[in-house]
């Protein structure tokens, strides 16, 4: 008997979403991991934890590991309680991140900072940091330990460096392709490398997988700089232009700073630098990133690492998680439209 497809339901599907669906019970079980494994006797914890946790996201980093493992062969479970020690990463740093630039929206949705206050996230942060390591050590593998403690400490570093270069107009290309690397690629290069370390895979195809991970995430960050300055945040639940007014040196701001008249500079210097910034500076600032296309060079560098990222996956057989895979670069790069 044929079996009838609704071709329309398909359609439907975005990337992230056909990836979910490939490993939906991989990513049920991990949602359970995590909702375990941040029970604490303080009830404040799981309260102020669960709260960001569910405040929503794709939970595209955990994804990779568990879509990285089954491409690799994998057959076991560890790649679960992995998964969501990546979750609880990367929940800690938004904590913090929130607590540092003062948000008071998290994906539409009051931030955890606003509703409790900056002490109780930055400590409920530190315990999910915690939490992520008494996983790894459960897993008990040297070179999952040597991953993922390297990603975190890398993580604070890019904090870090956000920090040294926020507000300053004088920060180049490659200063910012620092930041970006270690502050949000880092974590979607171990979260790939995973995969095929726990399948006991050979040493080109962890490269290999770092190199996705690395590269998807710095086309993930630079939409994201696009992004800022579009109708679309509104539908991500947050402002136009929320980085440009807390100063964030972002590439569109790089290349538009580059490329100014020297007047042009002076308005980026008062806006960004001193943070005297009045009506219509957004807008003025739109314009300048229009009129020296570091929008759309922006989303051209994106593709470039998207590029990158492909070409990483080729030493692996085709396979619907493969094409998944590649698909989610283009999705992570067509948000900008």
């Amino acid at each position: 008997m044929g079996v009838v497809v609704n071709l329309t339901e398909e359609r439907k599907l975005s990337p992230l979403d056909r990836l979910a669906e490939l490993v939906a019970d991989d990513l049920k079980a991990t949602n359970q991991a995590i909702v375990d494994r941040m029970h604490s006797p303080v009830s404040l914890i799981p309260q102020l934890a669960g709260h960001i946790i569910a405040a929503g996201g794709k939970r595209l980093r955990p994804m990779l590991t568990l879509a990285t493992a089954r491409m690799c062969g994998y057959t076991g479970d560890r790649h679960i309680l992995l998964s969501a020690c990546i979750e609880f990463i990367h929940t800690a740093t938004l904590l913090h991140d929130d607590v540092v630039d003062e948000s008071d929206l998290r994906r539409g949705q009051a931030s955890a900072n606003a509703l409790w206050g900056n002490k109780p996230s930055v400590l409920v942060g530190d315990f999910l940091f915690t939490r992520s390591f008494s996983l790894m050590v459960e897993d008990g593998n040297l070179d999952v330990l040597r991953i993922l403690s390297s990603a975190s400490a890398t993580l604070a570093e890019g904090e870090v460096l956000q920090l040294v270069t926020a507000n300053d107009t004088e920060t180049t290309e490659s200063d910012y392709l620092a930041v970006i690397k270690a502050k949000t690629a880092e974590l979607f290069a171990a979260a790939a490398e995973l995969g095929p370390v726990i399948a006991g895979r050979p040493e080109k195809e962890h490269k290999a997988l770092r190199e996705y991970g690395m590269n998807l995430g710095i086309a993930f960050q630079l939409i994201d700089d696009v992004l800022d300055f579009s109708a679309k945040q509104e539908a991500l639940g947050k402002t136009i232009g929320d980085d440009f007014r807390e100063g964030k040196i972002t590439l569109p701001i790089v290349l538009a700073f580059a490329r100014g008249t020297e007047q042009e500079r002076e308005f980026w210097r008062r806006t960004l630098e001193q943070l005297d910034q009045h009506d219509g500076d957004i807008e003025h600032a739109n314009e300048l990133l229009t009129r020296h296309n570091a929008l759309a060079d922006t989303v051209a560098r994106a593709r470039h690492y998207g590029a990158i990222a492909r070409d990483a996956l080729g030493v692996f057989p085709d396979s619907a998680i493969k094409t998944a895979l590649v698909d989610t670069i283009d999705f992570c790069i067509q948000r900008a439209y």
